[in-house]
């Protein structure tokens, strides 16, 4: 039996990174959250017997390392974090916090004989990009905001660890993930929720900022079976991978869209643009990634049309 534990597991993508290692009967999963920005409601709903949630703040050390005393983990996934653009910039030393989690974490792991830890890192660790596409390896890291500059440094943590205590990582730097359990705070989500209401649709700036949209099931598709590589090889190359797709999509042309596919009499208004933390391109290299799930991604119609079959999250 493979001993898991996920890390904000009650939030949007950890959620569904449970549900899915769940499918699999070989693993057993702890999964934690402070609740803070997840919810209980986004739990599995089945393996009930496979599973544990207790809620724990993971920048916490008195609460993180009694659950390492507790349970023995083969696996970690530390997807716990502090996120979105206005709720990070809002609160910048909250976000600060964090990093005392992702080293809690790595000593942790390394004196509890975990094989390996998944580290979900962030798009906002290349800034305002100047190379298109992102490449893992070659573009340089521009990061500014502190949310970046955590990812940045939970970054540098993961391989210092591994070079110092041979602890082995796969980090992920995902980019714009959307599905029907995201809560209205982010910009698919936000806008899905604003034109089923037939509310005004609100873009900072004048919208011409370009982004990718994943839809969540490709990138729990691909995060599981870089896992259950790992599992197989055990000397699997400690890596970065982007995790998104390179449908690009400029923010007004995707009110635009989601406007046209609910039917909806919303309008577009333009705020003014954000101070700090909107980047004007985000567009990611992803032929790692494409290796690994090795089928097509879902388009961004397709995957607002499965959002739109389940919108209690966000309305």
């Amino acid at each position: 039996m493979n001993e898991i534990l996920v890390t904000g597991g009650a939030g949007f993508i950890g959620s569904y990174l449970s549900e899915k290692l769940l499918e699999d009967q070989n693993n057993r999963l702890v999964i934690i959250d402070d609740l803070s920005t997840g919810d209980k409601s986004k739990l599995p709903k089945k393996h009930n017997d496979r599973y544990r949630f207790i809620k724990v703040d993971v920048n916490n050390y008195k609460d993180i390392s009694e659950i390492f005393r507790s349970f023995h983990f083969d696996y970690v996934f530390h997807y716990a974090a502090l996120v979105g653009v206005k709720r990070t910039q809002d609160n910048p030393v909250k976000v600060l916090e964090d990093i005392h989690g992702i080293e809690y974490l790595l000593n942790l792991s390394k004196n509890g004989g975990v094989k390996r830890v998944f580290f979900s890192s962030s798009s906002e660790v290349y800034g305002e990009p100047v190379v298109f596409p992102q490449n893992e390896d070659t573009t340089p890291l521009n990061s500014k905001v502190p949310y970046a500059i955590v990812k940045n440094v939970g970054e540098a943590f993961f391989k210092s660890f591994k070079k110092e205590y041979g602890l082995d990582y796969t980090i992920f730097r995902f980019f714009n993930t959307y599905g029907p359990k995201q809560s209205k705070d982010f910009v698919m989500s936000r806008f899905i929720n604003m034109a089923l209401k037939n509310e005004d649709i609100t873009i900072y700036g004048d919208g011409n900022q370009a982004r990718t949209f994943c839809f969540v099931n490709d990138n729990i598709d691909a995060t599981c079976e870089i896992f259950r590589q790992a599992m197989i090889n055990p000397k699997m190359e400690n890596d970065i991978i982007n995790i998104g797709t390179d449908f690009e999509i400029k923010i007004i042309d995707l009110a635009k869209k989601i406007i046209k596919l609910t039917d909806s009499k919303s309008k577009i208004v333009f705020l003014p643009a954000l101070e700090e933390g909107d980047m004007k391109r985000r567009l990611p290299d992803v032929s790692k990634m494409k290796k690994y799930l090795n089928r097509e991604m879902k388009s961004i119609e397709d995957g607002i049309k499965e959002v739109l079959k389940d919108t209690s999250y966000i309305l």
